[in-house]
């Protein structure tokens, strides 16, 4: 699940019950051969015993929403969303490690407290789609405690390498910043019982090698994340309010405490 964005006063969503619609057989979408096809709302796929969860996340749609998987690679499919661009968007199909509203991967290194959050390397590889409106971002979550089976309450941590369709942020540009050798323009807001801050590209990328603790360490600075919570998740994917198919993510990873 996810929350609503964009608005003054989200809301969050409740949690639903998973609606599988499964199939094994060759993926059809840019990066991904073999493995499966998920159609589900809310379906939850293991992927390298379950280091990572790659996650449909149609959280605020119905329409037909299809994932091809293969381990940590994961395509869209099929999708053809028609919502406005200022509202929140329709899903949120991902990649993640940690605990997402308390299904959690294993072996993940999390949660780690903020102050003391060790190098967090990640690489990402990812097909853009040449139409839609939609964002390309990690999102990062932190929690007052270590553990949470609901929406998570201390901050929320976007990293936008792409986007397109007039779509943007919550809240307002603040700053601009260098990190990892690019300039990231910083957006902040509040949300209804959490902290939002956005990091957007400049120049948009299809590869990144990031160190996802120098940017916590910024929203830090900014009064953004509170140095005592927890990072209990860390997202990758496409936020897409209109169209989605034939975006990719080609190569995932992330590592607490990696070099």
């Amino acid at each position: 699940m996810r929350k609503l964005r964009l608005f003054a006063v989200p809301l969050v969503l409740a949690p639903l019950a998973a609606c599988a619609e499964t199939t094994t057989g060759p993926g059809h979408a840019a990066g991904v051969t073999g493995g499966s096809t998920h159609c589900g709302q809310f379906d939850n796929v293991d992927v390298k015993a379950k280091e990572y969860v790659i996650q449909t996340n149609e959280w605020n749609a119905t329409k037909t929403q299809c994932l091809s998987v293969n381990e940590t690679a994961f395509a869209v499919s099929e999708a053809s969303f028609s919502l406005p661009a200022a509202g929140p968007p329709a899903s949120y199909p991902s990649i993640y490690k940690g605990c997402h509203w308390g299904n959690c991967t294993k072996g993940s290194g999390l949660p780690v407290q903020a102050a003391t959050m060790p190098a967090v390397p990640s690489h990402w590889e990812v097909t853009p789609s040449p139409s839609g409106a939609y964002d390309i971002a990690y999102d990062l979550w932190f929690n007052k405690t270590p553990t949470t089976s609901g929406q998570p309450n201390g901050a929320e941590l976007m990293i936008w390498l792409d986007h397109r369709g007039d779509v943007q942020p919550a809240g307002s540009q603040i700053a601009t910043v260098t990190i990892a050798g690019a300039p990231w323009d910083v957006w902040k807001g509040s949300m209804s019982g959490w902290t939002y801050i956005a990091y957007v590209r400049q120049t948009p990328a299809t590869s990144v090698d990031l160190d996802l603790r120098a940017f916590t360490q910024d929203a830090v600075t900014r009064g953004a994340v509170d140095p005592a919570s927890y990072l209990i998740d860390i997202e990758a994917g496409f936020e897409i309010w209109q169209g989605g198919a034939g975006l990719a993510t080609s190569a995932f990873s992330a590592v607490v405490g990696g070099a």
